[in-house]
């Protein structure tokens, strides 16, 4: 421990770049600056005057820390980040979905390896994300055995990992935040990864400020410019009408069975803007499909793909309710006659799977995310011309979803309606296909130029 007895204080000031009310404690120890933002105005002042008071008894300032002595035994033994990540994890567990378990350990594969000493023999980060991913950041009964050598990498990550307290420090903390703006390669990170994993990290700080670990949430502390993630759908994603029918149509001669088996359900994410985790769990008794006419299909559940690691069942599919519904809320979607045809010849030819879903491989097995973009990028080859298929146009299956709603709008469709039979707020829907809403300037311009005349 390097201890210096030069210590000098400042006044109290409001933190300038948070939101909230908060205030900056910021003193002096050795030539080095040191600083700590806390909630309310009389928390600042009473951790100030523990500082002055140590100093005025003569007391060595720790020159990492900043604080002295008789402070500096109560901040060490506070939990290390590893282990604060580890109760963090497995005590939500049982509350979230499989997806949200698998988002909050590849946040902390980001920040945890980050967060450490400057120690020797440091494994390298693959097997540090590795002892985290199969061992550490899951419930007991869940850890696959260790390796000596990720056994090795655990007890140097449990020795290195910085205590919880240190990430009230700015340095700290924006190791964390530059952890998440990068990938395990080393390049930037998409925007809308980033903004999650900073989501991540800021309820884990709130959660140690609720569990006293923490004085205030350090990140209100500094500056840091968000990465800024479009909200808005980029048009050159949606395809037209034309051009949807033709990849569909292709879809019969993407392999022996494989393609033909999936034409009705990439139908449904074009005809009826559903998810493919929706298309996923549509079963028979869920479609009403007339002979003539129109027909619906009433989504129940959802079946969002995860790595078996994450979910309760061992597979990589899992039934849950409806994206931003409540439990048990269903909703009615109206299909077309071109698709309620497709799905009464999808379920002659190939029948239903023993609990009625719809749509399954040859095995009777859900379709993998691989499967499906793999059949959807055969299709875009065979259907689009090669400037096309290097472009953006329908890049994902997820993008007939955005065609459809964006053929609806652009149909006249009030978006209070489009928004029901999406699964979508109505003011989402407006944010995000903002741009796809064509030839409204030509319907609008005749009546306000018949108000101006008037």
């Amino acid at each position: 421990m390097n201890l210096s007895y030069d210590v000098k204080f400042w006044e109290i000031r409001r933190n300038p770049s948070s939101k909230t009310p908060s205030y900056m404690v910021r003193w002096k120890v050795g030539g080095r600056e040191k600083s700590k933002t806390i909630r309310t105005k009389a928390q600042a002042d009473s951790f100030l005057s523990d500082l002055r008071q140590a100093a005025k008894r003569g007391e060595g300032f720790d020159m990492g820390t900043g604080l002295p002595i008789s402070m500096l035994t109560v901040v060490k033994a506070g939990p290390t980040f590893l282990a604060f990540s580890q109760w963090y994890v497995t005590t939500r567990w049982v509350h979230l979905s499989a997806l949200s378990r698998e988002a909050i350990v590849y946040a902390l594969l980001s920040i945890v390896p980050a967060l450490v000493k400057d120690a020797p023999h440091r494994p390298d980060d693959e097997k540090l994300r590795a002892v985290l991913r199969t061992h550490v950041l899951l419930p007991e009964k869940r850890r696959q055995p260790l390796t000596p050598d990720l056994g090795k990498s655990l007890q140097w990550l449990e020795g290195a990992s910085l205590p919880l307290a240190d990430l009230s420090e700015p340095a700290v903390i924006r190791l964390a935040l530059d952890a998440i703006a990068i990938t395990f390669k080393g390049k930037p990170a998409a925007a809308t990864t980033v903004r999650r994993k900073r989501a991540i990290l800021h309820h884990m700080m709130e959660t140690a400020v609720e569990r006293k670990d923490l004085p205030s949430n350090p990140l209100h502390a500094i500056k840091w410019k968000r990465p800024r993630a479009s909200g808005e759908l980029d048009p050159g994603v949606v395809v037209n009408p034309a051009q949807a029918r033709e990849l569909l149509a292709t879809l019969k001669r993407v392999g022996r069975t494989r393609g033909p088996r999936m034409v009705a359900m990439f139908a449904c994410m074009y005809y009826a803007a559903m998810r493919s985790e929706e298309v996923a769990a549509l079963r028979r008794h869920d479609c009403h499909l007339p002979d003539e006419g129109w027909g619906t299909v009433t989504l129940k559940a959802a079946r969002p793909q995860s790595g078996k690691r994450w979910s309760d069942t061992g597979e990589t599919r899992e039934d849950r309710g409806l994206k931003h519904r409540a439990d048990k809320e269903t909703r009615i979607i109206p299909i077309p006659p071109v698709l309620v045809a497709l799905l009464r010849e999808h379920i002659d030819t190939y029948g239903t799977a023993e609990d009625g879903r719809l749509f399954r491989s040859k095995k009777g097995t859900s379709y993998s995310s691989s499967a499906i973009s793999q059949t959807w990028q055969e299709a875009r080859r065979l259907a689009l011309t090669p400037e096309q298929y290097v472009s953006r146009l329908a890049a994902r299956p997820y993008d007939l979803r955005h065609a459809a709603v964006s053929l609806w709008l652009n149909a006249g469709v009030p978006a209070p309606e489009v928004a029901k039979r999406a699964g979508h707020s109505v003011d989402v829907l407006l944010r995000v296909y903002a741009k796809c809403i064509d030839g409204q300037q030509a319907r609008v311009n005749g009546p306000i130029g018949k108000a101006l005349e008037e």
